[in-house]
């Protein structure tokens, strides 16, 4: 698979209503974002898959789009893959679910839950929080550089940083082996000039 250097995340809890979270789709999607994630941590099955289905609708084939933890809704909503938690649905499950043309994202906290994920059939694997991120309630421990550092070493496959990445550090993460940086909360304020800006740094 191929994985763009950036990967947006819209968590529904950073938004005002869905009108809002749609508005900033669209503004990445015109930044040249071609990979996002939809979050929904509280919302009802139906409110969620009525939400990821107009976001497939307005954002159209040139983003994939990305369901974390519900692979039911990633089906149903037509969506390009699923994001998985330690706590959601096992890797080989979620495969079984969403079938073997659909991407499957893993995040990892520490080495032996990546050397694990590894071994799965999940197409990128996720490791953070690498700085200290608002994101969370309660966030696994920080890894920083040297966790991004030590996750390059452990696998082959396409990896993820996420947790606290900002316009001003993401330069950093990739050169400590990131393939992409995952980005929430830097995105809120001017989503277009912020996305646009992370493109340029990450080139």
């Amino acid at each position: 698979m191929f994985l763009p250097r950036f990967y947006a995340i819209l968590d529904f809890a950073c938004f005002d209503d869905s009108s809002a979270l749609f508005t900033a789709a669209e503004e990445l999607a015109a930044a040249g974002c071609t990979l996002l994630q939809y979050r929904n941590k509280t919302g009802n099955a139906r409110r969620m898959l009525d939400e990821a289905r107009e976001l497939r609708a307005r954002l159209g084939p040139s983003v994939s789009l990305i369901m974390n933890d519900r692979a039911d809704l990633c089906l149903a909503a037509g969506f390009d893959g699923l994001h998985i938690g330690q706590d959601d649905l096992s890797p080989d499950s979620a495969r079984r679910i969403i079938g073997p043309t659909r991407w499957l994202g893993v995040s990892t906290h520490n080495p032996e839950q990546l050397t694990e994920a590894d071994k799965t059939s999940a197409d990128y694997l996720a490791i953070g929080p690498v700085f200290v991120t608002s994101s969370k309630a309660n966030p696994d421990p920080v890894v920083g550089l040297e966790g991004v550092r030590r996750a390059r070493e452990l696998t082959r496959k396409p990896l993820v940083a996420i947790g606290g990445i900002t316009r001003a550090n993401a330069r950093s993460v990739v050169e400590a082996g990131a393939d992409s940086v995952a980005v929430i909360s830097d995105l809120l304020r001017d989503p277009r000039k912020s996305a646009e800006e992370f493109l340029r740094v990450l080139g």
